[in-house]
Formats: structure tokens, C-alpha cells, sequence
């Protein structure tokens, strides 16, 4: 029984992380894509390359192309571990980055990186 109990805890700690988005925005902060994306120099090609394909594209009324990166990596709070306290409600927190670049045709007119603290809460309790 105190095997199960243990594999159970090490399955917990486990699933506690979560990560969702694109996996090469996890090392990259404003210094390090200042470096690989120059405005209207990088072509969309390029981006593609170093970052794969966006997470989300959208359009300017003018017709410029968007596209957006996104990683959300998230770790569950203390109270997630709490038993029956959990079911009611449980929360995650973490941090989001975000990389919005807008093209003018084939080349890159503008790009922003940022990251920020995110939170995020399930159960009934936390609507």
C-alpha cells in the first residue's frame, strides 16, 4: 500500500507542470529574437523556419498578415494538492509569452515579445 501511495504522489508531481503553446518561444526573451527577426529584413520564411508555424493568424483591416506565438507554462498551486478541498477548487499559475509579429507582404513590418504572469482556476468555486 505505501508503494501505491508513493507511485501515486510521484504521478502527481508529474502532471503539476503543464505546458501549452509553442515550444520555441520557452528560451527566447527581447534580446534573443531582437536578434533573429529584423524589421523589414526577416522574411515570413525565415520566421517559419525559426519558430514554426503561428499559433494564431489574423489580418489588419489594411490586409497585413499577423501572426501569433503563444507558450502558457503553468504549474499547479499548493491548493490543488489538498484532498477534497481540490474538488471545489483548484488553480494554476505560471508565466505566458507571446510573440505577435505583423508582416507587410513577405517581410517582417513589426514584432513585440512579452511575457507575463497567468492564472488559471477550475472547480466550483472559482467561476
Amino acid at each position: 500500500m505505501k508503494k501505491v501511495f508513493i507511485a501515486g504522489c510521484a504521478l502527481s508531481l508529474l502532471t503539476a507542470c503543464a505546458s501549452n503553446g509553442n515550444e520555441s518561444l520557452r528560451n527566447q526573451t527581447q534580446a534573443t529574437v531582437a536578434t533573429q527577426i529584423k524589421n523589414g529584413v526577416t522574411t515570413k520564411e525565415e520566421v517559419r523556419k525559426q519558430f514554426g508555424d503561428p499559433t494564431e493568424t489574423s489580418f489588419t483591416d489594411g490586409g497585413k498578415e499577423i501572426w501569433k506565438y503563444r507558450l502558457d507554462n503553468v504549474s499547479a498551486d499548493a491548493v490543488s494538492y489538498v484532498p477534497v478541498v481540490n474538488m471545489f477548487g483548484a488553480s494554476a499559475s505560471g508565466t505566458r509569452k507571446e510573440l505577435v509579429i505583423l508582416f507587410d507582404g513577405d517581410t517582417v513590418s513589426k514584432y513585440t515579445m512579452s511575457s507575463s504572469a497567468v492564472s488559471q482556476k477550475t472547480g466550483l468555486f472559482n467561476n
